[in-house]
């Protein structure tokens, strides 16, 4: 008897695998990073000394589970409006249709993307990721 059902050790991860390789294959190359930063290549290290301890710490900070999300848009409503909300009611929002989408870890906003499907399932391809100086910026005004 044959079934649809997926293999328990597939779960999924495959499908964005081979989604991300074809947009990597379809994108143009990307101009020169800006010296100093991440992707630039430069074998400069953020923190002097090198010692076993420090890179312990960094592996602890790397693995801290953060709230990733997306935000469609916003708007404000009175109360008197949400407590008439039903199933099938339609909120306005401020973003217009094919918008970029915000990309928000932990209420900051870090990159703008565009929504995808692959395989029924809804992600997100970024379009523009903020760079750390910018994100550093804004963390210091909230």
């Amino acid at each position: 008897m044959a079934t649809d059902e997926k293999p328990p050790e597939d779960d999924g991860m495959a499908d964005w695998a081979e989604a991300l390789l074809e947009q990597k294959t379809a994108d143009a190359p990307a101009p020169d990073p800006e010296p100093g930063s991440v992707l630039s290549g430069d074998t400069q290290k953020p923190f002097s000394g090198g010692s076993d301890a420090q890179i312990n710490d960094i592996n602890r900070v790397l693995d801290i589970p953060v709230l990733l999300s997306v935000e469609l848009g916003r708007t404000k409503v009175p109360i008197k409006h949400i407590l008439q909300l039903g199933q099938g009611s339609v909120v306005e929002l401020d973003a217009l249709a094919g918008e970029p989408m915000d990309v928000l870890v932990n209420g900051y906003l870090i990159a703008q993307g565009e929504v995808v499907v692959v395989n029924d399932k809804f992600g997100i391809r970024l379009t523009d990721v903020v760079t750390p100086s910018e994100r550093l910026r804004r963390v210091s005004k909230g």
